[in-house]
């Protein structure tokens, strides 16, 4: 039975490294293929070189581009973390019967394809008369698919939720407000920093949303990065992923030195 078990659990961890293996090969293969000394975006590589990291700090278009996309990811991350937030709260606390059809709906713009969610936003936005001159379309666009994220850890968080622990609270002399601040929020902190953080990451990477619904003038990194390699083949384009990895990993990693990832677990 012993060497029976053994077996089943030596199979399963070669499973579960080989789907590992899997998902990490192509982030490997974009930082390896960025520090290529060639001409062309080619594996094997010919030499090692951070020549396309200059391309690329040297390219202004990239760096607007970065610019941008931190700046609406922020924005929008902002947005859905408070509206995500609240629309949690109220829809398990305060919603009664329509709890499920709350859910639904804040819940659609993940069920519905992004394309045909940027097709609708975009026909809205001109038969308001906003049009997409100064990319509130876009932003609205981002806010829109990332809110859901918020709403689902924190609800999360909320269904584990002790009231007790708030009562005993207001029961001492705490106002909502306080109470809110110094007892409900840290206790879903996790919930509200894993919904910003999946937040952010998504609306980083958004394509469809910000193509269809950007100014005039204005250019994410994912649409910065699409037109590029129309034209062109060469490893700044690698050089440009591994930057976004990079971004993403010190995201990671100052969210585990100043809250502590461990903090995440439900």
């Amino acid at each position: 039975m012993k060497q029976s078990r053994s077996a089943t659990e030596v199979m399963f961890l070669t499973i579960v490294s080989a789907v590992y293996i899997f998902l990490m090969a192509p982030i490997v293969l974009i930082v390896v293929l960025s520090l290529n000394s060639g001409e062309f975006l080619l594996f094997p590589i010919e030499g090692l070189s951070l020549r396309w990291f200059g391309e690329l700090y040297a390219s202004q278009q990239f760096i607007d581009a970065i610019l941008t996309s931190l700046q609406v990811a922020g924005i929008a991350t902002v947005v859905s973390g408070v509206l995500g937030t609240a629309a949690a709260i109220y829809c398990v606390r305060h919603a009664g019967r329509m709890r499920g059809v709350l859910r639904l709906f804040l819940m659609t713009p993940l069920l519905i394809p992004e394309i045909l969610t940027a097709i609708a936003l975009l026909f809205y936005m001109y038969q308001i008369g906003v049009g997409t001159s100064y990319s509130i379309g876009m932003q609205i666009g981002h806010i829109v698919i990332t809110l859901p994220y918020v709403f689902m850890n924190v609800a999360t968080s909320l269904f584990n939720f002790d009231d007790s622990v708030e009562e005993a609270a207001r029961s001492l002399g705490a106002s909502p407000v306080v109470t809110f601040r110094r007892v409900t929020l840290p206790l879903i902190k996790p919930g509200v920093i894993t919904g910003c953080l999946f937040a952010f990451i998504i609306s980083f990477d958004i394509f469809n949303i910000s193509l269809l619904l950007k100014g005039v003038g204005t250019t994410t990194l994912p649409i910065q990065l699409f037109d590029y390699l129309r034209w062109d083949f060469d490893p700044t384009a690698a050089a440009v992923s591994a930057v976004s990895i990079t971004m993403t990993l010190v995201a990671i990693l100052i969210l585990d030195r100043f809250v502590g990832l461990r903090s995440l677990r439900f």
